[in-house]
């Protein structure tokens, strides 16, 4: 009786979640001759919520081809200022981070979430080499030579390797085994975007108060976006008020530092919570995105860690791929696991540090962290190294991170 052949592999790589990171995930691979495909519905709700991409995120955006047609909706960071607003008993003055000191334009640029989904899934449907497939990922199966990812319309796609981009309730980590722990705050983050009179001047302003960071990060034009920290009953209050009164609240939260507030386009709230992995990496399946890490919305890490996944991942896939390695297996998503584990662990550790210490009304707290404002602000090398290490690890940077051909300001 002759032996049953095994189905053929569809892709090289599947990636499930077209979110921000998977699409610029399936891009890169499918950049690279790898025959990938993305499974899931682009959804770009404009909820008032955008993404601050720092500098490495830009210079990988830039390299797939996706930059130049966003870069014109989106407004430059070049200062980030910080506020104690905790009104303790020692107080700091402001410290403000200008991005030429570190030989930038800017630390990077603030876009609507939409906006940027909206574009990057544009450049994916003139992306040779990718495919688009709009049903749902119901399961997936790990098998000796390729993965399976079942859909909810009855087909099953096969290949060597699955990236799980869809987001930080991912069917596909769970069914691959992959524990979690998560953790939540006392704290809810209302988001939205508002029009003002008076000029940002590229400038990021942060109050740190006792619910949690109030942030204001420029837009093109007279607009900001706003992310307001507060406890889950104030964020109830404002939540309830119409625009009007709500713009008020903003204006006055704010100290009238940019005049007069409209609300423009939606309002979200969120619920502050946190995610983070066991592992990277399990049997032909790699985690990315919030899939991987979720971080509440402080010191615009959450995407900029996703984007460092997609650069990292890429040159793990194509480096195995070069070595002739199977790019599913424990050897060539090795590099993956070992790059991605520090790094997420010490932006989460920092994260979740700074909130805490806002919410502690600790003296001992209050007084360090004020301390640190006054050094950041009278040091220079140590404001330097403070911004370098906000924008990226102190390590090399993944291929499409990394300046070609020039000393690289973020090292």
């Amino acid at each position: 009786m002759a032996k049953r052949k095994a189905p053929a592999a569809d892709a090289d790589v599947i990636v499930v979640g077209p979110g921000p990171a998977g699409l610029a995930l399936a891009i890169a691979l499918a950049q690279e001759g790898l025959r990938t495909t993305l499974v899931g519905e682009v959804r770009t709700a404009r909820d008032g919520r955008t993404v601050a991409l720092l500098d490495a995120s830009i210079r990988l955006l830039d390299a797939i081809g996706a930059w130049h047609g966003l870069q014109m909706q989106a407004a430059p960071m070049a200062h980030m200022r910080l506020v104690d607003a905790t009104d303790n008993l020692f107080r700091p003055p402001p410290v403000t981070f200008n991005a030429g000191e570190i030989g930038l334009d800017a630390f990077g640029y603030n876009i609507e979430n939409a906006t940027l989904v909206a574009g990057l899934a544009a450049l994916a449907d003139n992306t040779r080499g990718l495919a688009r497939v709009a049903a749902s990922a119901t399961a997936f199966t790990a098998g000796a030579d390729f993965a399976e990812v079942s859909l909810d319309d009855g087909r099953i796609l096969r290949a060597p390797l699955v990236v799980a981009a869809d987001g930080r309730n991912s069917r596909m980590r769970a069914d691959a085994g992959i524990d979690i722990r998560e953790w939540s705050y006392p704290q809810t983050a209302l988001t939205a975007i508002l029009a003002h009179s008076r000029d940002h001047r590229d400038t990021s302003t942060e109050f740190h108060t006792r619910s949690g960071p109030f942030t204001l990060v420029p837009l093109p034009g007279l607009r900001s976006s706003l992310v307001w920290v507060c406890s889950p009953e104030q964020a109830e209050t404002l939540a309830a008020r119409d625009d009007e009164g709500f713009a008020l609240a903003v204006e006055r939260q704010a100290r009238s530092m940019l005049g007069r507030m409209r609300v423009e386009g939606g309002r979200g709230r969120v619920p502050m919570s946190g995610l983070s992995v066991a592992r990277f990496t399990a049997d032909r399946i790699a985690v990315a995105g919030e899939a991987a890490h979720v971080f509440p919305p402080i010191g615009a890490q959450g995407l900029n860690l996703g984007m460092r996944d997609v650069a990292n991942l890429r040159d793990a896939v194509v480096d195995a791929r070069t070595r002739g390695l199977d790019i599913g297996s424990p050897e060539a998503l090795g590099a993956y696991e070992r790059g991605r584990r520090l790094d997420v662990r010490l932006r989460t550790t920092g994260v979740d540090a700074l909130n805490r210490t806002l919410l502690a009304h600790f003296l001992p707290a209050d007084l360090l962290r004020g301390a640190g404002l006054i050094a950041l602000d009278l040091i220079g090398p140590l404001r330097r190294f403070v911004m370098r290490e906000g924008l990226a690890p102190h390590a090399r940077l993944p291929r499409l991170m990394s300046r070609a051909g020039a000393a690289d300001p973020l090292l």
